[in-house]
């Protein structure tokens, strides 16, 4: 398998979670936080999501020879850096590893106001960078 097959491969895998992320959009954050399995399936999809954006980011990295990042957010600031993707798209993705982060490591406090502000209104920056990507290749 060549570097842009593995890419075009994650970038299947980015749309199939955004679609499966996408379904939990239709609940209120209390039918998300009051029901466990389904908090629990909404946050794995979130999690499988914002690590597929992460995988394929390093990929792109790989694939056109930059720099290699030192930790997950560098990918992003990376990409910036080469022109794949603005600035703005680069701080909402930072934001979004660290919210993975959160999620990865299972704190003790997750704020469940933050998931479904990423559930109702960050899926749309995942999309638009696997546009970008598109672009750049």
């Amino acid at each position: 398998m060549t570097n842009i097959d593995v890419i075009d491969a994650q970038i299947g895998n980015v749309k199939k979670y955004l679609q499966a992320t996408g379904n939990f959009k239709k609940y209120s954050k209390e039918e998300i936080v009051d029901n466990q399995e389904r908090a629990f399936s909404c946050e794995r999809a979130l999690y499988l999501t914002t690590q597929s954006a992460i995988d394929l980011a390093e990929s792109v990295i790989s694939y056109k020879s930059f720099r290699k990042p030192t930790e997950l957010k560098e990918s992003f600031e990376i990409l910036y850096e080469n022109g794949v993707i603005e600035t703005d798209l680069m701080h909402k993705l930072c934001d979004m590893v660290g919210f993975r982060n959160a999620l990865a490591h299972g704190y003790d406090k997750f704020d469940y106001d933050i998931l479904y502000d990423v559930l109702q209104n960050g899926l749309k920056d995942i999309e638009e960078f696997v546009e970008e990507v598109k672009k750049a290749l």
